[in-house]
């Protein structure tokens, strides 16, 4: 795509695109997600998205001026859809918890996408209303500020790592996805005492835990750490 976005007011396509829509900010980003999700990264392209659409390829420069520009609405969407239906109950800690988990359940419903997309900073609507809801959550909270944006900074950058990372296995095709797998039983399983007498010991317990992902206890594990941190700790 080029550089050459037609100002907002102007974007409204008034005749239905072949596929009897009305062309739109959001029914691109819809579309999009679902030709990455179903195509991975190559269908992020101005020929194959016009196609899904049936509309001029040029018509998504009067939306977008890149495919990066679409890049980064497809990640604030997906963000978006992590704060969806959310309220704060005014416990800081409950909505942290809340907060991080909405977040990698969105990333994971979108796999192809946050592969893409969790590594980058959009400055879009709803990675800002993220930004001020994480800092809220902390400074009502009782944080000082120093501290809650050391701790913002931990936790989302913790929530999007894991995401991408349990993206990318949620994402890998079913045959590499079972040998992986089966490496637990197979690699870990026969290694005797005598030569990994840790993992020998612990081997029934690690390759039950090893199936699921490690992002909800270790999201304890941080909301722990700040409560140490909290002023009032101790007290």
């Amino acid at each position: 795509m080029s550089e050459r976005v037609v100002p907002e007011g102007d974007r409204q396509r008034r005749r239905p695109t072949r596929e009897g829509s009305v062309l739109s900010e959001r029914l691109i980003i819809e579309t999009a997600l679902r030709l990455v999700e179903q195509h991975g990264a190559k269908a992020l392209s101005v020929r194959r998205l016009g196609t899904a659409l049936g509309a001029d390829p040029t018509a998504l420069y009067r939306y977008f001026r890149n495919t990066d520009a679409l890049l980064l609405a497809l990640a604030d969407e997906v963000i978006g859809r992590a704060q969806e239906g959310w309220t704060a109950t005014g416990d800081w800690r409950a909505d942290l918890r809340a907060m991080g988990l909405r977040i990698h359940a969105a990333y994971l419903a979108q796999p192809q996408a946050a592969l893409l997309a969790a590594h980058r900073t959009t400055g879009r609507p709803h990675e800002t209303r993220a930004v001020e809801t994480i800092l809220g959550i902390l400074r009502g909270g009782g944080f000082p500020d120093a501290l809650a944006v050391r701790i913002y900074h931990a936790f989302v950058d913790q929530a999007l790592a894991f995401a991408a990372q349990d993206a990318a296995a949620a994402a890998l095709p079913p045959l590499a996805a079972a040998a992986d797998a089966e490496v637990w039983h197979a690699a870990y399983g026969p290694l005797p005492a005598g030569t990994h007498p840790n993992i020998a010991a612990t081997f029934p317990l690690l390759a039950a835990d090893m199936r699921d992902s490690g992002y909800p206890f270790a999201l304890e594990l941080t909301l722990t750490g700040a409560a140490a941190l909290h002023p009032d700790a101790g007290r």
